[in-house]
């Protein structure tokens, strides 16, 4: 399930999502609870997740996508009982080109990799990365298992079929095995 939230962007394309604008936040949040909602409310796993997710509708009141993405994150990252560190971009040095920011915000993490969609490949520049002795390794989920259908799942729905002790110990999985996802099937 995708939720779409209309978004209006002050500097077109070029918008950071900082500064990207949530077109009618009170819309968009009554529109996204209901569909999270009707999609997940038969989950054994509902209740936990719909108080979890409470902040994220009030982050909408911000009316900044920012503030949402932020907050869903932040909220996943702590139902998974991940224990890192988060970074804002907005105290690190960053040039304003796509390739070369992205490139300047991995150094900047400490990354020796950039993990990288099937949809951010084809925009990505490679060079930035390359000059910075960053590899880029693009992810592509396995066609078997639980990653059949990675194309097409959220965090919510992995969230709402395994719960989140169950995505955190496939998760786990995975990465006691980084060479192949298929650990986590």
């Amino acid at each position: 399930m995708a939720v779409h939230i209309p978004t209006h962007l002050p500097q077109g394309r070029q918008t950071v999502i900082r500064d990207a604008l949530i077109a009618d936040p009170a819309s968009a949040r009554r529109r996204t609870e209901a569909m999270i909602r009707q999609e997940y409310r038969t989950s054994p796993h509902w209740p936990a997740l719909q108080s979890a997710v409470e902040p994220v509708w009030d982050a909408f009141d911000i009316g900044r996508i920012a503030a949402v993405a932020e907050t869903s994150t932040r909220i996943l990252l702590d139902l998974l009982g991940w224990l890192g560190r988060v970074l804002t971009v907005g105290g690190l040095p960053a040039r304003s080109e796509r390739s070369e920011r992205l490139a300047d915000l991995t150094a900047a993490a400490g990354a020796g990799t950039y993990l990288c969609g099937t949809g951010g490949m084809t925009y990505l520049d490679p060079a930035p990365f390359a000059a910075r002795d960053i590899a880029v390794a693009p992810f592509l989920p396995p066609a078997a298992g639980i990653w059949a259908s990675a194309r097409r799942v959220t965090s919510l729905w992995a969230l709402a079929h395994l719960g989140p002790a169950g995505l955190a110990a496939r998760l786990r999985a995975h990465t006691a095995a980084p060479d192949s996802l298929e650990a986590a099937t």
